[in-house]
């Protein structure tokens, strides 16, 4: 008798969800941004791509451009982790 497959359900972390909606912002380290700013551009692009649709884009950029989506990935993690998750959440509210 055949078998059900069985279905993994995971919790979203949000900082991987923060990461690549950042990724694909129009955000550059230029800008020099404070934890508004990033929290905005974080929401923005959710909104635009939804949270898929960031990794889609982020996957694209890695498969084009991987020297410079590496870079830009070390940028969006050293931003996302360089403040506790609450200053985001109150940043975005």
């Amino acid at each position: 008798m055949p078998t059900a497959p069985q279905i993994t359900v995971t919790q979203l972390d949000l900082t991987g969800a923060r990461c690549p909606a950042l990724f694909c912002s129009g955000l550059q380290p230029s800008d020099a941004p404070d934890a508004g700013t990033v929290a905005t551009a974080i929401s923005r692009a959710v909104q635009q791509f939804g949270v898929g649709g960031c990794a889609g884009q982020m996957a694209q950029e890695f498969g084009d451009h991987p020297d410079a989506a590496a870079t830009r990935m070390r940028w969006v993690r050293q931003l996302i982790t360089s403040r506790p998750a609450a200053q985001w959440q109150e940043a975005a509210a």
